[in-house]
């Protein structure tokens, strides 16, 4: 039972990413789920997700906010499992910061060339 709360995670994880491609119309932006972090005792999920472009990050969070209801209806009708977390959407900052510390690094490697490259 301990890895209950890890596919549980995985499969809201699947579910939610599912119904956002075929129920969120979003013109000109992608949206990722990119992890779901569930609590050990499976009362609350946080739904991490990336927007593309940065742009657009405010608009898109407050529209799943809004759907936030539809979404956990739809997991309790597909998943069909007792509890079902309360769900909740957060921005993954996780791919911005890779972006910024490689970009930090490769102008590091550029000032001082006899450095060995970054892993």
């Amino acid at each position: 039972m301990k890895h209950r709360p890890e596919r549980m995670s995985e499969l809201i994880r699947e579910t939610i990413a599912a119904a956002m491609l075929r129920e969120l119309e979003l013109p000109g932006e992608l949206v990722t789920v990119t992890e779901v972090e569930s609590s050990k005792d499976l009362e609350y999920a946080k739904v991490k997700v990336s927007i593309l472009p940065h742009t657009a990050e405010e608009a898109v969070m407050s529209a799943l906010q809004k759907l936030t209801g539809h979404f956990q209806h739809l997991l309790i009708k597909k998943l069909n499992l007792k509890p079902i977390p309360h769900i909740s959407f957060v921005l993954d900052e996780g791919p911005e910061r890779a972006a910024i510390i490689e970009k930090d690094l490769l102008e590091i490697e550029k000032e001082n060339p006899l450095l060995p490259p970054p892993l």
